[in-house]
């Protein structure tokens, strides 16, 4: 009866009320002084990543073969570890740099932290799960089921890394989908107003990392590429590369296009910006009419027993201490 009386107590609701409105006042107050600040990270980033292409884009026209010096080394039990195992070839694999590049980390250090910890994870799942189950406690089940949890642990920590990474795409490319369209008419607006496309590209980078951080480090990236790319076709192709957004990818076409013909880039930025404003609307529609069958369990589950004890919770009571 003590929280009964509580809840229908004037004084208790207000009690909980005030305790509402101080917590909420506290972090109102508190939560931005607790946000970091991201896009300045990113932008110092893309301005080592400015520094290195213009590094080599100097070995270039010197003509030099001097090997290539990298700015983030990685740690040297890691290198030393892949050499020993003779798996510096996997370092070299295309497919794997261009999937950590979607996922925001470029360079030879990443890729270095990603391999080590592909290789040993496994073997340090296994072990910790065979100490465990044959040494510490069995958990009532026979060897040949305790070999298979060994095994099971083996796969979840070879495949622990790949999942991480593909987590950390799928993010980066929501955040840029969420703001590419409205990027794109920013870069068709600086575009018609008669800037060219490096400043266009400088510009929005700028404007649209209150946004998306993501997106306006590879458009800060895209001109560093612009500005020390040999070829800018080739920087169009990064740019759509690293985002692995559909939408992107048909900017930089129509982008490598105008380039290549002569075309206006106001004209087919424009265009590129009513589709992209349409893909991003279906898919919210999409997500909309999804909703019904993805609420139907959580309303079961959530909402149906609470609606009974609302209706029949009072009576219930009542009838108990009648």
């Amino acid at each position: 009866m003590g929280f009964v009386d509580f809840v229908y107590n004037p004084e208790g609701i207000i009690a909980i009320l005030v305790a509402v409105a101080t917590f909420a006042t506290i972090m109102t107050v508190a939560l931005p002084y607790l946000q970091q600040d991201r896009l300045g990270s990113r932008l110092k980033s893309v301005a080592n990543r400015r520094e290195e292409l213009r590094r080599r884009q100097r070995e270039t026209l010197a003509k030099t073969n001097a090997k290539k010096q990298l700015r983030s080394t990685p740690a040297a039990f890691m290198r030393e570890f892949l050499y020993k195992f003779n798996l510096e070839r996997m370092a070299e694999s295309e497919e794997l740099r261009n999937k950590l590049a979607q996922a925001g980390l470029r360079g030879q250090k990443p890729l270095i932290s990603f391999l080590f910890f592909r290789f040993t994870l496994p073997i340090v799942f296994m072990g910790g799960a065979a100490f465990y189950l044959f040494f510490v406690n069995d958990v009532g089940q026979p060897p040949g089921v305790r070999s298979v949890v060994v095994l099971v642990a083996a796969f979840i920590g070879f495949f622990l890394p790949s999942l991480l990474v593909q987590n950390i795409i799928q993010k980066r490319r929501q955040s840029i989908m969420k703001a590419f369209p409205d990027a794109l008419d920013l870069l068709l607006i600086c575009v018609e107003s008669g800037m060219s496309i490096e400043a266009a590209f400088n510009k929005v980078a700028h404007e649209v990392g209150t946004q998306s951080v993501e997106l306006a480090e590879e458009m800060a990236l895209t001109t560093a590429e612009l500005s020390y790319l040999q070829d800018r076709r080739t920087a169009y192709e990064n740019l759509a590369m690293r985002t692995g957004h559909p939408g992107v990818k048909a900017v930089c076409t129509s982008l490598v296009q105008a380039e290549k013909y002569g075309s206006p880039v106001g004209q087919a930025l424009r265009i590129m910006s009513e589709e992209n404003r349409q893909m991003r609307m279906n898919a919210a529609e999409k997500k909309a009419a999804a909703l019904p069958a993805q609420l139907t369990v959580p309303m079961i589950t959530f909402f149906l027993p609470v609606l009974f004890v609302v209706i029949l919770g009072p009576t219930a009571i009542q009838f108990i201490f009648k």
